[in-house]
This record gives structure tokens, sequence and C-alpha cells, in this order.
């Protein structure tokens, strides 16, 4: 089954931030640390260490505890200002044991004295990058959970495909890169691109989509940068564009492919300058926005082939997420099929009547040509206007995929979706299932995992 990639820029080792006023040693611990495979960047200069830590730096700083510029302890507080669980490493001189434990007691998370034995520096080094790593990756899977169970857009399925593709975008929510989103018509391209609005911390402003391929290429100028008053005949005031509006927020550009190739110069230049100006004036307004862009086609192809520019692909795709097609995550198609009835349902004031078991093997022997959108589609159709015209007057399995299961495959199936329908009908309520399908909690517990069903994905 192919999987959702993404192509990031490389991203940082863990680092090493050593201070000293020392020039030979700050050479010294340089190299000892780049044999040993590990970036090391020296500087003399608080101020300039102070600079490149922020909250998400994957690193640890050694500092010695006596500078002329900045006093040890004074650094070490103004760097647990930033962020109070960076492991600092402190350097005091022979016998300053005081000094030392003045340290710990402030928060430093070892010392060693001078001169100090290498092997012992490394191995410190290595245990404060491995407690680093662990206190990131801790603050991601809690942020997971809380975006998992905060209201809003979510991006729904357990098989790989989809696991992989939300890891891949909850690394991306806050990164400072715009990001292009490949995926076949119909897969949630809108859908991903919201979610990566909704999540960030841009969810206050505008999301702001607009289709390249459904503006007119006479008007598309207009609609992205604006125009001032007497622009053009018939111009009488000045009119924010798109790019404007989405200020302090996200774009999505859909269909980024249909932009006329005179356009794309332009386009090219907002994005690397971050400024927009309106046609008709001499005046850029400054942009603090995120781009995200969306193609059913191989760019990179169309670039090579001249009917695309090269330079705003790359410009572009520097985050590529690319979206499985729905016959490639078949394990979700009642998970899907499901969730649109039941809205359908409440929004049509119907009642949804369960699939047969033969009904979900006609589903799982589609091919999904449309995707996401032929499933929702579907899923409406079926509350609306019945079973009967959505999947025909019988319920007998046709040839294909159901002739090749064995019969615990069928067996496994049609556990599965009754399992599901549960789920969905108690809104996620495990104890309300286990009424329904009298089973044991742990049971219960035990063919979820098996079938990789979360309860979370069918709360309310």
């Amino acid at each position: 089954m192919p999987h959702p990639a993404t192509h990031f820029a490389t991203e940082a080792m863990p680092q090493i931030l050593f201070i000293d006023d020392e020039a030979e040693i700050r050479t010294v611990v340089e190299q000892l640390f780049r044999l040993e495979g590990l970036q090391c960047s020296t500087t003399a200069n608080p101020g300039a260490l102070l600079k490149q830590l922020t909250a998400d730096f994957a690193g640890i700083v050694i500092t010695d505890i006596h500078m002329p510029a900045m006093h040890g302890l004074d650094l070490l507080q103004a760097i647990h200002a930033i962020d109070a669980e960076i492991p600092v490493v402190v350097l005091t001189g022979y016998g300053a044991v005081s000094l030392a434990v003045k340290a710990l007691q402030q928060g430093a998370y070892d010392f060693l004295e001078k001169p100090f034995d290498n092997s012992h520096l490394l191995e410190v080094a290595q245990r404060a990058l491995e407690k680093r790593a662990l206190v990131l990756e801790n603050r991601a899977l809690k942020a997971s959970v809380a975006r998992a169970q905060q209201p809003g857009m979510r991006i729904l399925g357990q098989s790989p495909a989809m696991v992989q593709l939300r890891s891949v975008l909850d690394a991306v929510l806050d990164a400072p890169a715009d990001v292009l989103i490949f995926g076949e018509t119909g897969c949630g391209k809108e859908l991903v691109a919201r979610y990566l609005h909704e999540q960030s911390s841009r969810r206050e402003h505008n999301f702001v989509a607009i289709n390249c391929g459904a503006i007119p290429e006479q008007l598309i100028e207009s609609e992205l940068f604006g125009t001032d008053a007497g622009a053009y005949t018939g111009a009488e005031k000045k009119r924010a564009g798109k790019f404007e509006f989405a200020n302090g927020g996200t774009l999505f550009l859909d269909e980024i492919e249909s932009t006329p190739l005179s356009l794309q110069v332009k386009l090219l230049r907002v994005l690397e300058e971050r400024r927009v100006t309106r046609l008709g004036s001499n005046q850029p307004v400054a942009l603090d926005l995120r781009i995200i862009a969306a193609t059913k086609t191989n760019l990179k192809q169309l670039a090579a082939s001249g009917a695309f520019r090269a330079d705003l692909y790359y410009r572009l795709s520097l985050v590529e997420v690319r979206l499985p097609p729905l016959r490639d995550r078949r394990d979700d198609l009642m998970l899907l099929f499901s969730h649109f009835a039941l809205v359908a349902a409440a929004r049509f004031h119907k009642e949804y009547q369960p699939l047969t078991p033969a009904q979900v093997q006609q589903l799982q022997q589609h091919d999904w040509p449309g995707n996401v959108r032929e499933l929702r589609n579907m899923a409406e159709r079926y509350v609306l206007l019945g079973p009967a015209v959505c999947f025909g007057k019988t319920d007998a399995p046709s040839d294909g995929i159901s002739s090749l299961m064995s019969l615990q495959q069928r067996v496994e199936a049609y556990e599965k979706s009754l399992i599901e329908e549960a789920l969905n009908q108690h809104h996620g309520s495990i104890k309300d299932v286990m009424q329904e399908l009298g089973l044991a909690r742990k049971t219960l517990y035990d063919k979820m995992a098996k079938y990789q069903l979360t309860r979370r994905d069918f709360l309310e």
C-alpha cells in the first residue's frame, strides 16, 4: 500500500551550544564533538547564544561559569526563561564546589570541573541530549492527544496511510514553511489544508480558499493581489486581494497548476518577499501568512515540460504532502461511510440503517475513482433515498473481492463492521457498545485493537 509521502527541508540535528571566553577551549570542544558525529557550535557571546534558543530547541547548552560578558549563573536563568527544560551543563574552576552546587540548585543539568576529561564530557552531553529528546517527544505526544480531543476539523482513518499522514501534518502544523498537497480529485485536499490551519497557531485568523482554475485568467491577478482606485476602468475604490485578506492566517490555492504562467512569476515574488502590491499601487503591504497549494497533477513533470515554473514548484514544495487515494485505504471505508451517513441522518432528519454484510462487500469491491467525495455522496444518497436506490434491490454479493475472501476473512469483516456500527451509534461509549454486543470490556478492547478501531474516532 502506498503511503503518503512528505519532503522536508533537512531537519537540524540535536545541537550542542558551547560558550566559553577561551578560544582554544572552544576549538578543542568543537572538534571533540564533531569527531563523535555531534553537531556543535561555539561562541563567546551570550547574547548570540540566546538568540539561537527557542522552546523547540532540540539540543543542550554547555557554559563556563566565569565569563566577562555574563556570569554563567545569569546565563542559566536566561536560558530557563526561554525553556526551563533545556539541559544546561556548567563548567566550573577547580575547587569551586559552592558555585557548582548553586548551579544545580538553580536547575543546571550537571557540572564538570576544569580541566575536564573528554570522555566524561561526551558522556554527560549524550545523556543530556537523550533527556532533551525525551522531553520534546513527550510534549509532541501531549499536543497530539490534545488536538485529537478538541473540537474542530479532524482527519478520520486508522489505516497505516492515514496514521502516517496525521503524523506528518502534526509535525508541520506551526513550521514556518509553505505546503504543497498532492492528491487525486476528491481525496480531501481542502480538508487537509483546513486541518493545518485550524490546528495551528494561525487559527484565530482567516482561512481563505481560492480555486485557481475557476477564475478567469484576466481576473485572477486582481483577486489575489487586490486593486487600487483607478487601477483600471471600473475600479472606483481600492479593494484588498486574497493575500491581504488572509494576512495572519492561511491562503489555500487549489488547482495551483491552473495558474497562468504570466502570474506565476509574480506569485513567486510574493512568496519570497512576503509582500504584496495592489494593482495600480506602488505601496507594498507586508504579509505574515502561510501558503498552502494543492494540485492533482505532477507539478515536477509540468515544470520539466515548461508548463509550470520550476522555481515556483521548488519554492512551494519545501513541505510536500501526498494524500492516499481511497482505494489504498480500504480499511477506512466503513468508518468513513458510517460517519458521513450519521451526519446526513442528522441533517435530513432520517434514521440511519446499518449496512448488511453484502452491502459492506459492495463498498469494498468498488474502486472509488471519486475517492472520499464519492463515498460521502453515496452515504448521503443511502440515507436520503434508501438502500434500494443506493445499492440496488438485491443484497446478493457480486463476484470480485468477496469470492476471493475465505470464510474467516468474511467473518472478521462482518464482525468489524458490527463493532464500527455500534461505536458510531453510541458515539464511542464503550459501556453502551458492551451492552449492545454482549461483550466483556477486555474482549471489546481486544477486538478494537485487532481491527485498529480507536474510540476517539467515534466521539460525537
